[in-house]
């Protein structure tokens, strides 16, 4: 099944990780899918591993005028999938003001901008995906910035679908739990944090980057047209597990 045919879809940080699986996803549904990033040649190569309509939108979601010519170029989208994130660990009291800035900036304040200038040309029926995480919800010492944004992230979720419902435009999230992605090599390499999954998620393991392609694909698609507001967790059942 195709259930994408005609739609066309922007999905940022999509040289890898999550962001990859999703694009080759929604080019599996019959997407023509806009792959973004900073890194062109990183890019070219992840869209030579996709089968279907794939393109390369290179440009750095944080610097303004890129990203509006390149949304002007290359849309409207009909899906955008805000996938972007950066994380940074460290104790409360090592953050500096800017230092926090800085990652507000790339993972609440570009998604919303991207939102801005996407659903700008969007039509009845199409919709956005913030991709945020079940740091938003829950939380640990530590992470302090990148669990406000992610927070954040949810509650733009339902701000935007509040504002563009009307318009027909429906706004869901996604929040990962643990996934087994390049990003995540050093944890994934380590066997007392299986061990600890094995406990913790009630799936007893960690999540495999392609178990998040499903997700994104439903909230893409008609089968999801009365759902807007929502993060769905693709967890393993961390959230829910005791």
């Amino acid at each position: 099944m195709q259930p994408l045919n005609g739609q066309r879809a922007l999905v940022t940080g999509a040289a890898r990780g999550l962001g990859f699986e999703i694009a080759k996803a929604l080019a599996k549904a019959g997407a023509e899918v806009f792959m973004n990033g900073r890194d062109r040649d990183a890019l070219d190569i992840a869209a030579a591993q996709i089968d279907g309509a794939v393109h390369v939108a290179a440009f750095d979601i944080n610097d303004e005028k890129p990203a509006i010519d390149a949304i002007n170029q290359n849309g409207p989208f009909d899906l955008l999938i805000n996938n972007v994130g950066q994380r940074d660990r460290r104790p409360l009291q090592g953050f500096s003001k800017s230092d926090a800035a800085r990652l507000l900036d790339t993972n609440l304040v570009a998604p919303f901008f991207l939102a801005q200038q996407v659903a700008a040309r969007m039509k009845p029926g199409n919709a956005i995906v913030n991709i945020t995480s079940i740091a938003g919800p829950i939380s640990r010492g530590g992470d302090a910035v990148y669990t406000m944004a992610k927070g954040g992230l949810d509650a733009l979720t339902r701000a935007l679908a509040a504002e563009l419902g009307p318009d027909g435009i429906r706004v869901n999230a996604i929040a990962p739990g643990y996934f087994a992605t390049e990003a995540n090599n050093a944890m994934t390499d380590d066997a007392s944090i299986a061990d600890w999954l094995s406990q913790r998620t009630s799936l007893g393991r960690w999540g495999q980057p392609h178990e998040i392609a499903g997700a994104a694909v439903f909230l893409c698609s008609p089968a999801a047209s009365y759902i807007t507001g929502q993060t769905l967790a693709v967890d393993g059942g961390y959230l829910s597990h005791f």
